[in-house]
């Protein structure tokens, strides 16, 4: 019963493989070559019911994922200047002392293991054994934290203190910058004390792009926005013109013929069409997830827009409060941009209005996305009446009166000045904080806020409310990246991997089963060699329900498992044969070959976990991957040797028949290694040598 339950769980996780694989052959034939059209195609039905209910999204994740030397990709080590960070903390402190630490500092980190804090402290005590830090780093925005009395040690608690939230900042915005680029399954790991982030890419295919992406400054912003309702006779007028000039087309591209001399008739009010053209579709949160292709290419010829931008509406179909426009399915969101980046409905917006997408889907299984609009009032520049450098701290804490977490932020007196004014002008009216171009949040102003400390409040939790803090920090401190090292792995050369990989697994495994029938006898070789067929079978779904990466010393893993899987049938079967010598039938023979066996055969696969465990722990990358085949081989080939081979033996045992061949030999390997006379201890010092 376990292993017939065994069996059907490890089918199920196996089988998203070969859904995904699937469905990535008909975007490939469907794309001819065009990497473009085929990732939409992908996220064209990212969203669908593919296979038992689970989304193709989701059916990517639980796939057994190919790492970088398979699949192809980018390996990129990413370093978080440090010395930047000190710089930026000292207020770009340009006294000798302190840039004679600094370059003093920097030249021993080639050479050093030491983190560069504590070279600079050595360095600047060096320079001067007497200087007091608190001198350098009691700035204005530090005042609080490090008063001028402050000695150096307690400088150097806030300084790394600062540091740290620094790089764990810039390594949430990598994080989230990857996650917008759509991997699927991405390797991200923070590499501790170094202030280095080691992200892994696979099946990347446009490495110029990813460059751009992962060095790019972090740019928070604070926007004024437009109420929906503000907008809404321009999104019906978008809407009705769309209609008008609407081609279907398979890669979604926006064909919008010169519609300059088209005029827009609109009979009854904005607000009248605009509940008119939702009744159809009316709460439903997404239609790419739920409706067949016929009657969505319906939906989208009757509303261009309306049929892919759910409009944040209440229930009695009024626009509702707040700066959110409505919300879209990832897959839809790309031809909506084209949308409003048409001249013609630029046209028919206000000429201060924007839109921008939320960072983070508010329905992780629908990947369903808020749209927000924004309003740009210096539309000469186009720039944010507000930006994150004036910033001087954030911090997330739980509301007075609320069970919710809140957000605590504090500005410069620059930054104080134009906060208070830009409050009092939006009163009742949301302001979006936006970083990288993406909206984290879009609190509503209640009052105006002189001071510059505000108390940012909503539903949020407490991991929603430290990255908000998070976003609100990275504005006031600049923690540029910069990519220490970068490889990049061709497709071609992943398959290349792939095949090499898979003929050294085959030679291996044919190899190990011809052996087993050739010297323990067909009945007993057979079984041997189905037990080995499960080790691979149980080995490869484990490592697709944990979310592992096979990799090419992954597969070296697996080669290296096959034979420490046999050796568990070698010591039984070897134990089995001194039985029969004995005069035992081969029902007790193999009996006293699982129980007396069985310590030798747990000490020797517990070794190698351990050594295992140590490379899992210790190991990056490649040795990771060996190290994760190994140790699920070690589990699998104990399970398969004990469990299923003795399984296949019970019905061996009912037929007199087979139970007759169970020599466990052959005629020319009957007397081998029977009686051996090597004289181990006196070539011990030849063994010593």
């Amino acid at each position: 019963v376990l292993a017939g339950a065994l069996i059907v769980v490890c089918l199920f996780y196996l089988s998203f493989s070969f859904v995904t694989n699937y469905y990535s052959n008909k975007a490939k034939e469907y794309a001819k070559g065009d990497i473009q059209k085929e990732y939409y195609f992908l996220d064209s039905l990212s969203a669908n019911p593919v296979w038992l209910g689970y989304t193709l999204k989701e059916c990517r994740e639980k796939e057994i994922n190919l790492g970088l030397d398979l699949k192809g990709g980018m390996n990129v080590t990413l370093e978080v200047s440090v010395p930047d960070i000190i710089k930026a903390l000292s207020n770009n402190n340009s006294s000798e002392n302190f840039n004679k630490a600094m370059s003093l500092a920097q030249k021993r980190q080639a050479s050093s293991q030491a983190d560069f804090l504590t070279l600079f402290e050595q360095a600047y005590k060096e320079i001067d054994p007497n200087a007091r830090l608190s001198t350098i780093f009691s700035t204005y925005e530090l005042k609080d934290k490090i008063p001028l009395n402050a000695s150096n040690e307690d400088v150097m608690k806030v300084l790394r203190a600062e540091v740290e939230a620094a790089v764990s900042n810039s390594f949430n915005v990598l994080r989230t910058r990857i996650d917008r680029f759509g991997v699927v399954q991405p390797n991200i790991q923070r590499l501790e004390t170094t202030g280095r982030v080691l992200i892994e890419l696979p099946g990347i295919k446009e490495p110029e792009r990813v460059r751009k992406l992962l060095q790019g400054t972090a740019n928070l912003e604070f926007w004024e926005t437009y109420e929906l309702k503000e907008i809404t006779d321009n999104l019906v007028a978008v809407n009705t013109l769309l209609k008008s000039t609407y081609t279907p087309t398979i890669d979604s591209t926006v064909q919008a013929e010169d519609t300059s001399a088209v005029s827009v008739p609109v009979k009854k009010s904005a607000q009248q069409l605009l509940i008119d053209s939702l009744k159809s579709t009316a709460g439903a949160k997404t239609q790419s997830a739920t409706s067949d292709e016929a009657t969505r290419a319906q939906r989208e010829k009757e509303n261009p827009l309306f049929s892919i931008l759910q409009l944040n509406l209440t229930q009695n179909g009024q626009p509702a409060d707040g700066a959110v426009v409505g919300v879209a399915h990832y897959g839809d969101t790309a031809k909506i941009n084209k949308y409003f980046n048409t001249p013609q409905v630029k046209a028919l917006l206000k000429s201060d209005l924007t839109f921008k997408w939320g960072v983070k889907a508010i329905d992780d299984k629908e990947q369903v996305f808020q749209l927000y609009a924004i309003k740009i009032t210096n539309t000469a520049e186009k720039k944010a009446p507000l930006e994150g450098d004036v910033i001087t701290d954030a911090s997330s804490d739980f509301g007075q009166y609320s069970s919710y977490a809140t957000v605590n932020m504090q500005m410069d007196p620059d930054g104080a000045n134009i906060w208070a004014r830009l409050t009092e002008q939006n009163i009742g009216r949301s302001i979006a904080i936006v970083l990288d171009g993406y909206v984290y949040s879009a609190p509503r102003v209640n009052d105006k806020i002189p001071g510059g400390r505000s108390e940012i409040t909503g539903n949020f939790t407490v991991e929603e409310a430290k990255d908000l803090a998070n976003v609100l920090k990275s504005g006031r401190m600049p923690a540029p990246t910069r990519i220490v090292q970068e490889d990049v792995v061709g497709p071609t050369l992943g398959q290349e991997s792939i095949e090499k990989g898979l003929m050294s697994f085959a030679i291996a495994f044919v190899l190990i089963m011809l052996y087993m029938m050739l010297y323990y006898g067909l009945v007993p070789g057979i079984i041997a060699n189905i037990a080995l067929l499960g080790n691979v079978f149980l080995l490869l779904a484990i490592l697709a329900s944990f979310k592992g990466v096979l990799t090419l010393p992954g597969i070296a893993g697996i080669v290296l498992t096959l034979g420490m899987a046999v050796d568990t049938n070698v010591l039984i079967y070897e134990r089995a044969r001194e039985e029969l010598r004995m005069g035992k039938n081969p029902q007790n023979a193999i009996k006293e070959g699982y129980s007396q066996s069985a310590s030798a055969i747990i000490d020797a696969n517990l070794t190698s976990m351990l050594t295992g465990i140590v490379l899992f722990i210790f190991g990056t990358g490649p040795i990771k991957g060996f190290a994760t085949t190994l140790i699920i081989g070690i589990i699998t080939s104990l399970i398969t040797g004990f469990v299923l081979s003795r399984f296949f033996y019970d019905f061996v045992f009912k037929s007199d028949k087979l139970n007759k061949k169970l020599t466990f030999s052959t005629k020319v390997t009957k007397n081998w290694f029977s009686h051996p006379t090597f004289d181990f201890i006196g070539k011990r010092k030849l063994g010593y040598i």
